[in-house]
């Protein structure tokens, strides 16, 4: 038997060796290396044959600037740093303006990635390329055929050449010097655009994610908060509109006492010990392990502090209330009433939201009613934070709190307005309106970042991933009914299966999460 220090020795270098085994896509992560060992990573991320479509089609951004280059080529080497100058501004934790392009590379040089060269023609080095990152997937340039999806960047030789070209394509005016949240009005959004709303979808993953982190890493899950976030996440395995979320929480709901069993009593000391050691976030990625991403793209404020978290919240929480059946619209109430009341840190939020939801004395029997009274007390926070806002200047001077939707948003869910001196809107609304129209907007549009391909074309929306019970308007009473049932049955499966498992030993399952 080896000596114990040997041992040791031998036992980390396994556990170095699972980890790159066990985590799929470093590569994609993995920055790309300058020959100097500067532990300073690049912003450029690196690609290559065996992930180049998989990063490009699952990316949420709407452009992609692709460099095609050679490790060996001297020239290469050189403009390296001019193209990270700009790498730097859309790419990474401290990028100036995220969410908006992917700057990426691919090394010609490596003999596996000789044939996605060559499907884009790349016959000498530097070659640039630009396009939606899902026309790069499975995709291909031919210099001999006119196509508009991908086209070769023809100014690149410098930072500020690359730059001024993509700012000609998005009409925008980024310079090299850009600071956070500087120059976020150069580019137009326009919250009717069908392609615009699809893309908050990631935002609402972003939401997702960050609301369990801060529940991990606060310690939130104790004997009195269990049953509110089982409630909870039992909603979101049926009706989350992403579905690497619905997935990643049925894992979450199976394996739940695994974690935090609801008897902790019978565990032994040395469980017990482990069981307090543990960070779940580690283990549990609720929307899949590349998410959160680090940054908003629908939901990006234009003033540090603004907007992000709270947006993507209220869109999941929208978009909840648009998709359950008839016979779960209180039950869903009801969950995310408590999750607020029990996870959400801000006190003054949670407790100016459980002061509208006790005003509710009738139990919400339709769809349209839940989606509806979270409509109307989304407008009572937006009027509550308008005087706040416009008294203390806080507000975000890009998207400031309106009465949603706005007029010219949703010209039919108005029947008569108008404004006092003072700055009150009279409005008398058409509530069938605002309830179609809160169905398409957080329904019908918002798609799942799995499935969905953000383009224009005529049928970009038969690939989104709606729930089936989506349309509240057009769902049958039978199929809202089954609906429900099937939901019930899950609860109950769920129960189950955490009955079934409070029997193993602790120290086992947490070798088994390390598969996950």
């Amino acid at each position: 038997m080896p000596p114990p220090g040997r041992r040791l020795f031998l036992a980390l270098a396994l556990a170095l060796a699972l980890l790159f085994l066990l985590v799929p896509g470093l590569d994609a992560l993995r920055t790309l290396g300058d020959g100097s060992g500067a532990d300073v990573p690049d912003a450029a991320v690196e690609l290559n044959a065996s992930n180049f479509d998989s990063v490009l089609k699952e990316s949420p951004l709407k452009f992609a600037v692709v460099e095609f280059f050679a490790s060996w080529c001297p020239a290469c080497r050189n403009y390296k740093p001019q193209y990270e100058k700009v790498a730097k501004l859309f790419n990474g934790p401290n990028a100036v303006h995220p969410g908006i392009i992917l700057m990426a590379r691919v090394d010609c040089a490596m003999k596996t990635n000789a044939d996605l060269c060559g499907k884009f023609s790349v016959g000498h080095y530097p070659m640039l390329f630009w396009g939606p990152p899902h026309k790069f997937a499975f995709g291909r340039w031919d210099p001999k055929e006119d196509k508009d999806e991908i086209q070769l960047v023809d100014e690149w030789r410098t930072a500020d050449h690359l730059l001024s070209y993509i700012n000609k394509r998005i009409g925008s005016s980024f310079g090299l010097d850009d600071e956070k949240y500087e120059n976020e009005d150069t580019l137009p959004r326009n919250a009717s655009d069908p392609e615009e709303i699809a893309r908050a979808i990631y935002d609402v993953e972003e939401a997702t994610a960050q609301a369990f982190e801060i529940i991990f890493q606060n310690k939130m899950i104790k004997s009195n908060t269990q049953v509110p976030l089982i409630k909870f996440l039992q909603l979101l395995v049926v009706h989350h509109p992403s579905k690497r979320c619905r997935r990643g929480s049925a894992e979450m709901l199976v394996n739940f006492d695994d974690l935090w069993p609801s008897d902790p009593i019978s565990l032994s000391s040395q469980e017990t010990t482990i069981l307090q050691q543990v960070d779940a976030s580690k283990y549990y990625h609720i929307c899949g392990k590349e998410v959160p991403h680090g940054y908003w793209i629908f939901c990006r404020g234009s003033k540090k502090g603004t907007r992000g978290f709270s947006c993507g919240l209220w869109v999941l929480f929208h978009s909840l209330s648009v998709r359950v059946g008839d016979g779960e619209s209180n039950l869903a109430f009801i969950a995310i009433c408590e999750f607020i009341q029990n996870f959400f840190i801000c006190d003054e939020c949670r407790n100016h939201f459980h002061e509208i939801s006790s005003s509710v004395s009738v139990p919400f029997n339709k769809t349209r009613d839940l989606a509806m009274w979270l409509w109307r007390t989304h407008n009572k926070v937006n009027q509550r934070l308008m005087k706040e806002e416009k008294t203390l200047g806080t507000g975000d001077p890009r998207f400031p709190k309106i009465t949603w939707p706005p007029k010219q948003l949703c010209p039919s869910c108005y029947i008569s307005y108008s404004r006092e001196s003072n700055g009150t809107e009279n409005i008398e609304w058409d509530e069938d309106e605002v309830f179609q129209f809160l169905v398409r907007y957080y329904g019908r549009t918002i798609a799942s970042s799995k499935e969905a391909t953000l383009s224009s074309s005529d049928d970009a929306a038969s690939t989104y991933d709606i729930a089936s019970s989506t349309n509240a308007m057009t769902v049958p009473v039978g199929a809202a009914l089954a609906i429900a049932v099937a939901s019930c049955a899950f609860g109950a499966l769920a129960c189950f299966w955490r009955t079934q498992q409070k029997n193993r030993k602790y120290l086992h399952q947490l070798h088994s999460l390390k598969k996950i």
